[in-house]
């Protein structure tokens, strides 16, 4: 295991195909396979204007960070608006989505714990 200290530019993104998500791309900026990070993952998502993440729940946590933009983050039921500054954590076992509602990109950090 190596350190590392890249733009995130220069990390390739690729779009998200998943069911029931729309515009929406991801980089996995670090992360345990490409850079044997042994316990979280960081990803970084850009949401096109009107995207949408898919609608989904799973056995492990989120903690995102927005970093521009501004738009929906479903989670326990609720709809919050959120805007660049914001933070969200999404609990285990808890269906969640985030949707662009502005005019310019969403983009927000994710981090995981390695599966």
């Amino acid at each position: 295991m190596e350190s590392k200290a890249i733009h995130y530019k220069r990390v390739p993104k690729s779009q998200v195909k998943e069911a029931g998500a729309k515009g929406v791309q991801i980089r996995w900026l670090i992360n345990k396979e490409n850079d044997g990070a042994p316990n979280f993952a960081m990803r970084l998502f850009e949401v096109e204007p009107d995207g949408y993440t898919p609608r989904h729940s799973h056995d492990w946590e989120h903690e995102v960070f927005i970093l521009e933009g501004e738009g929906i983050a479903f989670c326990s039921g609720t709809e919050t608006q959120i805007k660049s500054g914001f933070v969200v954590f999404v609990p285990p076992n808890i269906e969640h989505y985030f949707r662009n509602t502005g005019k310019r990109i969403l983009r927000f950090l994710c981090l995981i714990p390695n599966k």
